[in-house]
């Protein structure tokens, strides 16, 4: 018994350490997991964010094509409103699912940047439908469109933890 007893100490620390082991590889992969689950639904979210800006942005670039039309853009391809009312049909349809994924996936500033930009995006649609020339009012709501798309992007940026971004704001050639 007392070889047992001289024993004793050596076993109970081959049972700490390897307890002690165990514990730590639990430990390591509860982090692990952890961490791979974050950078999923990060991705996730940049997807959802990056979807939502091309969407809205093909709305925007179609406004900017039918203004041209009204003379209240200089965008080089104007396009009437007979060509433009199934396109503006198109992408407003294809702006509800990523909005609605947006708001399932996205931070409630992000969200909030967004409904910004797009409510200033559907003024624009709707001061067209109304057949307005006024470039004057046009430029305004340019301008409320590009901060919003600003806003989007910044709560984006810090969402996401990236760093800051370009404006998007060019000095382009006189028409």
């Amino acid at each position: 018994m007392s070889a047992f007893i001289q024993q004793l100490p050596a076993l109970i620390g081959v049972v700490i350490g390897a307890l002690g082991s165990y514990l730590a590889v639990v430990r390591g992969d509860q982090v692990r997991f952890r961490r791979e689950r974050a950078t999923r639904w990060e991705e996730r979210r940049f997807a959802v964010y990056a979807d939502y800006a091309r969407t809205l942005k093909a709305s925007v670039t179609l406004t900017y094509r039918l203004a041209a039309h009204y003379g209240n853009d200089p965008h080089p391809h104007p396009l009437s409103p007979e060509e433009a009312e199934p396109l503006l049909a198109e992408a407003a349809v294809a702006r509800d699912p990523s909005g609605e994924a947006l708001i399932l996936l996205g931070s409630p500033a992000v969200v909030e940047e967004a409904r910004t930009w797009v409510v200033t995006v559907m003024t624009m649609e709707r001061f067209l439908r109304e057949e307005r020339q006024d470039p004057g009012a046009w430029q305004e709501l340019l301008e409320r469109q590009r901060a919003g798309r600003e806003g989007y992007y910044a709560a984006v940026r810090e969402d996401l933890a990236l760093p800051p971004g370009h404006s998007a704001r060019w000095a382009l050639p006189e028409a």
